[in-house]
């Protein structure tokens, strides 16, 4: 079997300190908007450059090409992919079982390093990864900072875990032995993730798999693969031994349907849709011809997240925390606000407000920053208006409920306010995906708590009120894997919210947190008598 030798390109790096989050950007310093508006103008020259499949460090061409568009002003090409069909999975299979031969028996303070030293290279880069994410999928300047932000996170956190694990004992030292638990690497992972966060969560879960020692496959979404391409680019700069990562853009249906099912596949990390976690799951569940072992599945599938406001709640704040959490990014987060649950006493006063205040939010370009860019892509588009055409039939529209119409044709809507909702209503159990809020009402703290509890999801949620009973009940009862108080739902931060869901949310992965890299790794027990 071929090996892989270790590039000198790798320096060995001890994290500096204890785990700090990245701070986030203030745009409003003329310097660093001056700064980022030169970054767009710099990433404007490279668009429509074409990237090559990567597979054991060889690069290659393909017939078949995916083209990234500008959602913003789609006859835009942001990057040309080749598209990795069939006849690859074998040969990116290959390359990573190769490769782990000689990378899962790497130091960990190596494959920290490595990690360490991309944070430094994204953190020197940050306003050009800003402007890529601004070009590719339609973030404003701020979510496009809180992106990279969290993905240097990420890096320098899952570092810093992966040395802390190296460390792990058993809870006794035995008499007359010497105990010792191992955390190993699994194998080759699958790595497949969404576009709505294409460089966090697609670094974070590359991330977490490589530093654990395993090899990976990485299948970034089709509406995101320039981003992916330039983490990759980043990788191959810090030195990362060919095959360790191998860079695969490709349809679902084909080429991530084959590497899932592979029998050599160890493990998947998945974020994106329901739908395709759900049939990623039972895909990975059936076992194939010379599989010997039960492949893992790491799941992120999506919420219907639910802001509950009582009576006694800061009114002002639970509006602001709302709206931010609604429409932030036009809403295209898993952890989104798309549900307000208001107690009768305050309800109409809170409608009004919310409608005030998304009248004041701006739709546009994201290049030039407006507080909302486009949704991601036609389908998407098409698929938001027509829950927007439901929600008319379902309750009363407050505010939004249209299409923006562009010079470029991009994909933008206003951000769309229902009141009078019922909780059974269509808008209020399935996942839209973009700027929609519904607005429910309820009689009291304790039917709202049903309404929030009462879908198949149970990523985020959030809940205001000045009662501290009530947030002991909601810790014990409201059923989220993410829960905040008197504040908004989205904007996890690593280390701080450790992130993942219940129920048809997924697997509970609680990505940034301390159990993370356990899910990479599996635990060898040793005993040796003395």
């Amino acid at each position: 079997m071929a090996t892989v030798t270790l590039s000198t390109k790798i320096q060995p790096r001890s994290p500096q300190g204890e785990f700090r989050n990245e701070p986030f950007v203030d745009f409003k310093t003329p310097d660093n908007a001056r700064s980022m508006r030169a970054a767009l103008d710099h990433v404007a020259h490279q668009l429509g450059r074409e990237y090559d499949l990567v597979i054991g460090g060889e690069h290659l061409s393909t017939p078949g090409k995916i083209q990234s568009l500008n959602p913003a002003k789609p006859a835009q090409i942001v990057g040309i992919h080749q598209k990795a069909g069939l006849e690859h999975a074998e040969q990116a299979m290959t390359a990573a079982l190769a490769a782990y031969e000689t990378w899962s028996r790497t130091t960990v303070e190596e494959r920290a390093s490595l990690l360490l030293n991309a944070a430094e290279i994204i953190r020197q880069r940050n306003f050009d990864f800003c402007a890529w994410l601004t070009y590719e999928v339609g973030k404003n300047w701020a979510e496009a900072d809180a992106d990279v932000g969290e993905t240097i996170d990420f890096l320098e956190f899952y570092a810093r875990e992966a040395l802390r694990l190296a460390q792990a004992t058993t809870p006794i030292q035995y008499p007359g032995e010497r105990n010792q638990l191992l955390y190993i690497p699994l194998g080759v992972g699958a790595v497949i993730p969404p576009w709505n966060f294409p460089f966090a969560i697609m670094a974070g879960m590359t991330a977490a798999s490589i530093v654990a020692g395993n090899t990976v496959i990485l299948k970034p979404s089709s509406d995101s693969p320039t981003i992916a391409a330039k983490f990759f680019e980043v990788l191959e700069e810090v030195g990362l031994p060919p095959g360790v990562v191998n860079f695969c853009p490709g349809s679902g249906a084909t080429f991530g349907n084959a590497i899932v099912q592979h029998p050599k596949t160890r493990f998947i990390a998945f974020t994106g849709s329901k739908p395709v976690g759900l049939d990623i799951h039972e895909r990975a569940a059936k076992t194939q011809p010379g599989q010997i072992w039960i492949k893992r599945t790491i799941l992120e599938m999506g919420g219907k997240d639910s802001i509950l406001v009582c009576a006694d709640a800061e009114l002002d704040a639970a509006v602001d925390g709302v709206v931010a959490s609604a429409f932030g990014f036009s809403g295209q987060k898993c952890s989104a606000c798309s549900r307000a649950i208001v107690e009768a006493p305050v309800y109409d006063i809170f409608v009004e407000r919310v409608r005030e205040k998304v009248a004041k939010l701006t739709v546009g370009n994201p290049v030039e920053n407006f507080n909302m860019g486009p949704v991601v892509n036609k389908a998407a588009y098409e698929s938001i208006l027509g829950y927007i055409e439901q929600g008319k039939h379902e309750g009363r529209l407050v505010a939004g409920g249209h299409a923006v119409e562009t010079a470029d044709g991009g994909y933008f809507l206003e951000p769309t306010v229902f009141a009078d909702i019922a909780p059974g209503a269509v808008i209020s159990q399935e996942e839209i995906f973009g700027p929609v809020l519904a607005i429910i009402k309820v009689s009291s703290f304790e039917e709202g708590l049903a309404v929030a509890n009462n879908t198949e999801y149970g990523l985020t949620g959030a809940l205001y009120t000045s009662d501290k009973a009530r947030l002991d009940i909601a810790r014990r009862e409201f059923h989220v894997g993410n829960l905040y108080f008197n504040r908004k739902c989205t904007g996890a931060m690593v280390g701080a919210h450790p992130f993942g869901g219940f129920n048809m949310s997924g697997t509970d992965s609680k990505a940034g947190g301390p159990d993370y890299l356990y899910l990479f790794t599996q635990a060898k027990s040793v005993a040796e008598k003395i």
